[in-house]
């Protein structure tokens, strides 16, 4: 979807974030594509990774930031690249202009992109422009910095599981995200420190060896969490692994 044409009103649920009606999407990458090259592991050096917070109406969103930094580094990531909503804060500031600069700047022999934002059906929320940062353009911005080297894309938010679709499925690429596309995903308030997705894929960080095992992980976690807050309608999070990345490896392990 076009930038220029995506705005949203900030009237957000303190524990979740909106809704869509698609169901989960088929995972199977699209046979138009070329297949890259199967890999199992990339070198932390390797490894490029932007992370960004796109609202800072909660502190969920940059304290996920924050710590997934100090988790990549320890991981022996050098390359990593932030963005916040915090107009205070020394990052640089997660506005539509300075993401899309970043998604095609990323660059290395592996890409690591985390997005924590709210979200709603169309996207991602960049509250510093009041911009939703849809599925079409991420594609086309991640390809130009990251080609056909093995990718990790994880959306962390409301309806995120629009990410997942024939546009932005590639055999290069794995894809997790917080919720299915009719699903809203919890723990973005304002007394938060984590929501629920990130909460769980941070401490997948410190265990898993495969992101294979991040995902089972992270997913496993959030739907205890769900049960015990008494959730009617899980999150359902969603994961896809291109064939050339199916295997592959967590910096450093």
């Amino acid at each position: 979807m076009s930038l220029r044409a995506a705005t949203f009103v900030f009237a957000l649920s303190v524990a979740a974030c909106m809704s869509s009606s698609d169901g989960a999407p088929s995972l199977a990458p699209p046979a138009d594509r070329p297949m890259a090259g199967p890999a199992t592991s990339v070198p932390a050096t390797g490894w490029h990774a932007m992370l960004v917070g796109g609202d800072d109406s909660s502190p969920a969103f940059d304290n996920a930031v924050d710590t997934l930094r100090e988790r990549l580094a320890a991981l022996g990531v050098r390359t990593i690249r932030t963005f916040t909503a915090d107009r205070t804060g020394g990052a640089g500031l997660a506005t539509s202009t300075n993401v899309r600069d970043g998604l095609r700047n990323v660059g290395g022999d592996a890409c690591f992109v985390y997005i924590t934002s709210h979200g709603e059906e169309r996207g991602f929320v960049l509250r510093a422009d009041r911009r939703v940062f849809g599925p079409s353009v991420l594609d086309r911005d991640l390809e130009q910095s990251c080609g056909s080297v093995p990718t990790v894309l994880v959306v962390s938010a409301c309806h995120s599981g629009v990410f997942i679709s024939s546009e932005t499925r590639r055999p290069n690429r794995i894809i997790l995200t917080a919720a299915a596309a009719d699903r809203t995903s919890f723990g973005c308030g304002a007394d938060d420190d984590y929501t629920y997705y990130d909460q769980c894929f941070l401490q997948q960080i410190d265990t898993a060896r495969t992101w294979r095992q991040v995902a089972t992980g992270t997913k496993s976690c959030v739907e205890v969490l769900e049960r015990r807050l008494g959730v009617r309608r899980e999150s359902r999070p969603q994961a896809f692994f291109g064939a050339a990345v199916a295997n592959l490896h967590l910096p450093g392990r």
